[in-house]
């Protein structure tokens, strides 16, 4: 489904759905998009940040749990370049299966460290696409003779693990207004024993791609914000179909800053790292800031137009009602509300 008419027969197929069909799971998997930052020599696209960014921008303009789902469970399938790489071999290679990562970047859990292995347990919120998954990733504490270890400054020591979904206990707690069919859910894990092997850390890279030079937090706020740019564009859409004549330039503008920004800022971290240059303190808060600024203008954008769209647009069998609901489902993740 490449052109506009497989677009616009994807969203239809995807309207007031709750979870993701079949149909769907396999289009995605037979267009690799879980794996759209994975190395080829492992099985994936291997997209530039800027080709990658682009590619979920569309997604998530053709439907908003389809966007929203492959960027969280394609951006915890990059961890991939975290791993180490027995790891990432036996995952992503020596398999019969495309795996689909995806879990929680809350530090919610904790690994009791025994000799070579973990003992690991906790509960966890948030895990896009749970069901879809085949391995899950999560934080936890550590602990060693019942004591919390801390790093230097005093916070808590954590590591990040990957384990087989068959360790964790899915918790159905998804009732949000919107973002339905990304079928998020809560996990836990009860005492569940894994290797050393099992963990990574988030910010030490074992693979030499230019993607996994990115600064994760940089990469979280471009990936998280251009959803919210491709659902903007969407609702921008049904609205000239409602209403050509409605006034919508502030909706417009806010669009077409925010694609300049967030392209200026891909090319820049490309240009970066093709330097050999990492990014400094003040860019990444940049990011961040004009990141979290543009949400919240496209927000306020939305909210002033959606008055005026009659009754139809609050029916929820209307593709305007949808896009409504899981923009605003989507603004509340936490990487914009700190």
């Amino acid at each position: 489904m490449n052109n506009d008419s497989d677009h616009k027969l994807l969203s239809k197929r995807l309207l007031g759905a709750k979870k993701l069909s079949p149909e769907i799971l396999e289009w995605i998997t037979s267009e690799n998009l879980w794996n759209i930052w994975v190395p080829k020599s492992h099985g994936g696209l291997e997209l530039t940040l800027t080709e990658g960014l682009h590619k979920l921008k569309e997604l998530a303009q053709i439907d908003g749990s389809l966007g929203w789902t492959v960027t969280l469970c394609s951006g915890a399938n990059y961890f991939i370049g975290n791993m180490k790489r027995e790891t990432a071999q036996r995952i992503f290679i020596d398999t019969h299966q495309k795996p689909i990562l995806g879990g929680s970047g809350g530090l919610f859990g904790v690994a009791e460290k025994t000799g070579d292995q973990y003992k690991l347990s906790g509960t966890w919120k948030y895990a896009t696409g749970g069901p879809y998954l085949t391995h899950v990733t999560v934080n936890a504490k550590i602990k060693e003779n019942g004591k919390e270890l801390l790093q230097e400054d005093g916070s808590p020591l954590f590591k990040s693990f990957v384990i087989p979904k068959a360790g964790v206990n899915l918790i159905d707690d998804w009732n949000t207004m919107g973002m339905q069919a990304s079928r998020t859910c809560s996990f836990s894990i009860d005492d569940l024993m894994v290797e050393e092997a099992d963990s990574f850390q988030y910010d030490q890279f074992n693979l030499p791609n230019p993607i996994f030079k990115v600064n994760f937090r940089v990469f979280a706020d471009l990936t998280l914000w251009v959803n919210y740019i491709g659902m903007a564009t969407h609702f921008k859409e049904e609205v000239l179909k409602i209403d050509k004549d409605l006034n919508i330039k502030s909706l417009k503008d806010t669009i077409t800053k925010a694609n300049q920004n967030s392209n200026a800022f891909a090319e820049t971290i490309e240009q970066q790292i093709e330097l050999g240059k990492g990014l400094t303190a003040y860019f990444i808060k940049h990011v961040h800031e004009t990141a979290a600024a543009s949400m919240r203008a496209l927000s306020q954008a939305i909210i002033e137009i959606y008055p005026h769209l009659g009754i139809n647009a609050a029916r929820e069998n209307q593709v305007i009602n949808q896009i409504f609901r899981d923009y605003f489902t989507a603004t509340q993740h936490r990487n914009f509300t700190r």
